[in-house]
């Protein structure tokens, strides 16, 4: 299948596109794509390097008459959100993502696609091996780690750029100029809970939520979509009213992937089977009904299961359904100074509930500081006040919009000359490295675009071919419009 994607036009990008995805990438587990880079660099005879971190960088001179323009830094991620659908038999850590065209769009077979961020680091690639494209002395920055911490982008070595503009290659909507984002922080709720043996005379059932869209939870956070752990977590809530007991829960994944399904099994009194099957069916049809415009595949679904060796007490159980009803899933603040940019948001990110265990995983994003840390805040006392000890980690700054950015006017000039119209320029509530690396090098002037890609960190992600095509000639144009020293 990927053949098809290797005669795609501009081939340079998509065969380097097809050879990336060939390698096994998911996020803290990079040292076959580190090892990938490298090679590649040091197969073009450029300098190459590995920081302390696992960023790679690959330098490569100015073309002939390009010497007196500034260096740039051309910059984006090397791992990727492994997300698939329940059916799909893949194994992300052995196994090349299988791709396939269709219509104007590339998608995977039942699993994310990689576009996020694959695109970008295959259009550096193929700049670096080119012969013939004009361009400034470059500095490729390949980071690691960006969906799960940012850490290779927080921990890069200060001194190992010498760029003074950076492009960042990782925004998602081909007519988009990113000058802003927002930062984050990991949310960790866990706690114990004592155990029971079922009731005597009692059935044992698996409640599956499906059908959900998912997707970025920063980009599609403002679309209102279904959360499957808070749906589910509404299910259970009403089924507890008819004396129903959790055994288990496993709901959502990744923390920046909007959780598309969760299933849960529990325990109920061979008495209240009736009142129970009732209860879910009602509820189920008023979600269903609530979501029709956003979900019309969204299911609950169910199945007698066997019988769990044990279920949690009544005095834990609704310690854990209230905490996960009271906390904010979605959008917590629009932005005031920028229409319709979400501020602040939260994630319920991934619900387990096994072996006397619970985990709650959140992300909390927000392109204010204070915002940020006021939802972790309320977010932490809501879990604290279910009995649960939380942790926050992995914060990591937003990036401040400049709207004097003078590479912003180049790519703004640019984009008009190219397509007759002005560019979207926008801050964006994903979290994007370039407020870390800003950090680093606090002098850089820097952007972020990107080709369309849609359905990121879902198995519906899917990137626009004919939107690559006008991403590499806008990549090419700027490279040549860099200003000089």
């Amino acid at each position: 299948m990927n053949q098809e994607i290797r005669n795609l036009e501009p081939k340079a990008v998509w065969n380097k596109f097809a050879d990336l995805n060939a390698v096994p990438r998911p996020s803290k587990k990079e040292e076959r794509v580190i090892a990938f880079m490298k090679e590649f660099g040091k197969n073009l005879g450029l300098e190459t390097l590995e920081d302390k971190a696992g960023n790679v960088i690959i330098k490569k001179p100015a073309t002939a008459g390009m010497e007196d323009r500034k260096t740039v830094v051309l910059q984006s991620h090397l791992d990727m959100v492994h997300q698939k659908n329940n059916d799909t038999d893949f194994n992300f850590d052995t196994q090349g993502i299988v791709m396939h065209v269709d219509g104007d769009w590339v998608r995977a077979k039942g699993t994310t696609l990689g576009a996020d961020n694959g695109l970008g680091v295959a259009t550096i690639m193929a700049i670096l091996e080119s012969n013939d494209i004009e361009h400034p002395a470059i500095e490729g920055l390949f980071t690691i780690d960006e969906e799960t911490g940012m850490t290779g982008a927080k921990n890069l070595d200060d001194s190992i750029l010498s760029g003074e503009i950076l492009l960042n290659l990782d925004t998602e909507e081909d007519d988009e100029i990113g000058i802003g984002c927002a930062g984050g922080i990991d949310i960790t709720a866990t706690r114990s809970y004592a155990g029971d043996k079922p009731g005597v005379n009692s059935k044992a059932f698996k409640i599956t939520v499906k059908g959900l869209n998912g997707g970025h939870s920063g980009m599609d956070i403002i679309k209102g979509l279904g959360n499957a752990n808070k749906i589910m977590n509404r299910v259970l809530f009403e089924a507890a009213n008819v004396g129903m007991q959790v055994a288990e829960i496993n709901g959502g994944g990744l923390r920046n992937a909007i959780p598309r399904e969760s299933n849960a099994v529990v325990v109920v009194a061979e008495k209240d089977v009736e009142a129970f099957n009732s209860s879910i069916k009602v509820l189920s049809k008023a979600i269903q009904e609530e979501y029709a415009t956003l979900e019309a595949n969204l299911t609950v679904e169910v199945n007698e299961a066997e019988m769990p060796a044990k279920v949690m007490l009544e005095k834990d159980q609704s310690e854990l359904l209230r905490s996960i009803y009271a906390a904010h899933n979605g959008v917590f603040r629009m932005s005031p100074a920028i229409e319709g940019l979400v501020e602040t948001s939260n994630n319920i990110a991934r619900v387990e509930v096994a072996n006397r265990k619970i985990e709650v995983m959140c992300l909390t994003r927000s392109s204010v500081e204070s915002g940020k840390w006021d939802l972790a805040n309320t977010l932490k006392s809501t879990f604290e006040l279910g009995g649960f000890d939380v942790n926050l980690s992995g914060d990591y700054p937003g990036w401040a919009p400049n709207p004097d950015s003078g590479i912003l006017k180049v790519m703004e000039n640019l984009y008009k000359e190219q397509n007759g119209e002005e560019a979207h320029v926008a801050a964006c509530h994903a979290g994007l490295e370039c407020g870390i690396l800003g950090s680093h090098y606090p002098k850089m002037d820097m952007v972020s675009f990107g080709p369309t890609i849609r359905g990121a960190h879902s198995p519906d992600e899917r990137a626009s071919i004919s939107s690559m095509q006008k991403f590499w000639k806008f990549t090419l144009a700027a490279l040549k419009e860099i200003p000089k020293k």
